[in-house]
């Protein structure tokens, strides 16, 4: 599977990319590998169903995971048995009823669990999209063996006004939670708990995202407005620029151990985004370039926009046009160059 994605990326690509590897119950002795594999960022394992088939839900299957891997593993921490509990709480029609189906209690007791098994295992974790103000305080005290990534759409959207005024387009899992959990995550990036920024990037159709709760799927893109909507939050003193450069550059290599990346300095490959801090663009559903055609900040007032993208060396983005063709190729890591 990896390969094929590596092969499809061929010639499709304008950045430097890598994939994950999935975990299972059926794969997990053969970790240790794939994990090795070139082009793989890592392990990851949805200890939670969500959209797709992966699934990992028990204490016994994430510890085979783990116990096979020797790179940090990536998971998605919402815990199944509880998420299975409170299906029925799903009311028909009804996006609000998300967050109370998958709620923080679902989160907040899957990463407890993730936690105590990295340490029973020896081994190093990153957690996915944290959405909960007591997953930050609890993983604040496991620096040592957890990483956490943290989401433009978490720490701008708010429940129950993005389920109103979105519906559909605002159901994404874990989901989009209540203002106290938001303030959380900002006290995540200010104490230093949150180490890099994920777009989380699901581009369901709209034909799709149109399905009435809860047959309608969770998900929502990302990619293109991660940079425009955490500048804004920049041009809005909400965040430094020096903390937000460190979460789209810096953190990425300290999680994954990327060869070459994240610096700007002799040796490193020369990626770059030139943005322009006071520019403000209205961002809209038209000038999405992914094939969903939507972002769920249409219409949102953005300061601060990415002009140019240079991937090493050469522009591969200029005022919002691809320039020339598709030469990304798949990301080096440190601990697969090793011997």
């Amino acid at each position: 599977a990896l390969a094929d994605k590596l092969a499809r990326a061929n010639n499709r690509m304008w950045t430097d990319h890598a994939f994950y590897v999935g975990g299972t119950h059926e794969n997990a002795r053969f970790l240790g590998e794939l994990e090795r594999l070139p082009g793989c960022c890592g392990v990851k394992v949805f200890m939670g169903a969500s959209t797709g088939t992966l699934l990992v839900a028990d204490d016994d299957g994430v510890r085979e995971v783990l116990k096979h891997t020797n790179r940090r593993a990536t998971f998605h921490s919402e815990d199944e048995y509880r998420l299975v509990e409170r299906r029925p709480l799903a009311r028909a029609g009804d996006w609000t009823s998300h967050p109370e189906v998958r709620d923080a209690q679902s989160a907040i007791q899957s990463t407890h669990r993730l936690v105590r098994l990295a340490r029973e295992t020896g081994k190093r974790i990153h957690v996915l999209h944290v959405t909960t103000a007591e997953e930050i305080d609890f993983l604040a005290e496991h620096k040592d063996v957890a990483t956490v990534e943290v989401t433009p759409q978490h720490l701008t959207l708010t429940a129950p006004e993005a389920y109103e005024r979105l519906k559909g387009l605002a159901q994404m899992n874990p989901p989009i939670r209540s203002a106290e959990h938001v303030a959380g995550l900002w006290r995540a990036i200010e104490q230093g708990v949150a180490d890099v920024l994920g777009s989380d990037h699901a581009p369901h159709t709209l034909e799709e995202k149109a399905r009435p709760y809860p047959a309608s799927p969770s998900g929502m893109p990302g990619v293109q407005t991660l940079v425009p909507v955490m500048l804004t939050h920049v041009a809005n003193g909400r965040l430094s620029l020096e903390r937000f450069i460190d979460l789209t550059s810096a953190g990425a290599n300290r999680v994954f151990g990327t060869a070459n990346k994240g610096r700007m300095a002799e040796g490193y490959d020369a990626d770059l985004t030139i943005v322009d801090l006071k520019a403000k663009k209205t961002i809209a559903h038209a000038d999405m370039a992914s094939r969903c055609g939507w972002t769920p900040f249409d219409g949102m007032e953005a300061t601060g926009w990415p002009m140019a993208t240079i991937v090493r060396g050469r522009v591969v983005m200029r005022d919002g046009e691809l320039i020339g063709t598709a030469t990304g190729q798949a990301v080096r890591f440190q601990e697969t160059l090793k011997a």
